[in-house]
């Protein structure tokens, strides 16, 4: 690998790669195989040998698809997305590879009259599903609190602060959605981590002192909205549209 390759910024090695340029992006494959062992090993619960373990081989794809499927814009770092993605797809694989009922893989058809307790198998699987549904809560509640952060917010914060009534509540929805659907207003607040009051004000129905009071739960709706959370974003869902 030459040296102006691995002097590279990550973002742009990354960029690199989504245009096909498969050197880079077998660089990060290969430049990265500890922390997609970190975050396989995170998962199983146990220590990943990249050469024998068929969980790492399933992180790898999930990094590569990470690679792929990465933009800044969208706010999160690459290996905050890279790490959820990976985690994802090795939940998948061990899913799909579990055959005993006591960890029953949720992408499998059961013909249930050939098994001795047919109830007992659907009880098992709709735990199972409550348990990853509840797993998959839980990361993304993490990564949110870590993206709180960069705007000095803490889920405290939105505790206290989120308004009490539904139209207000949707106003702000509304006002986050606006802020990441719009360009320039989304690099904004993603680069200066406040609301841009002044543009605001001459597009939105909104006063300026109404704005600023709710100016922490307006920006941690748009830290969820511009994140990779399937959970939190259904919280949303017909919110302020």
């Amino acid at each position: 690998m030459s040296k102006s390759v691995k002097d590279t910024p990550l973002n742009e090695m990354i960029t690199l790669a989504q245009q096909g340029d498969q050197t880079v992006q077998n660089y990060l494959l290969k430049m990265y195989q500890p922390f997609i062992a970190k975050c396989v090993s995170e998962v199983c619960k146990r220590y990943i040998d990249p050469k024998r373990d068929d969980e790492f081989s399933i992180g790898l794809s999930g990094f590569n698809e990470a690679i792929l499927a990465y933009s800044a814009e969208r706010g999160s770092s690459f290996f905050t997305f890279a790490k959820l993605v990976v985690k994802r797809k090795v939940i998948d694989y061990i899913r799909y590879i579990q055959k005993k009922p006591a960890a029953v893989s949720l992408d499998e058809t059961y013909d249930v009259e050939q098994m001795e307790n047919p109830l007992e198998i659907v009880a098992v699987k709709e735990q199972y599903q409550i348990e990853q549904d509840a797993w998959y809560r839980r990361e993304e509640i993490i990564d949110f609190k870590e993206k709180l952060k960069a705007y000095k917010l803490t889920l405290e914060d939105l505790t206290e602060v989120s308004p009490k009534h539904k139209d207000a509540r949707d106003s702000a929805v509304r006002i986050a959605r606006l802020l990441y659907e719009n360009d320039q207003l989304r690099k904004y607040v993603m680069q200066k981590k406040k609301l841009p009051i002044k543009e605001l004000v001459s597009v939105v129905n909104v006063s300026k002192k109404t704005l600023e009071r709710n100016r922490k739960f307006i920006l941690a709706m748009f830290v969820v909205l511009s994140g990779d959370y399937i959970y939190l974003q259904d919280y949303l869902k017909g919110v302020g549209q």
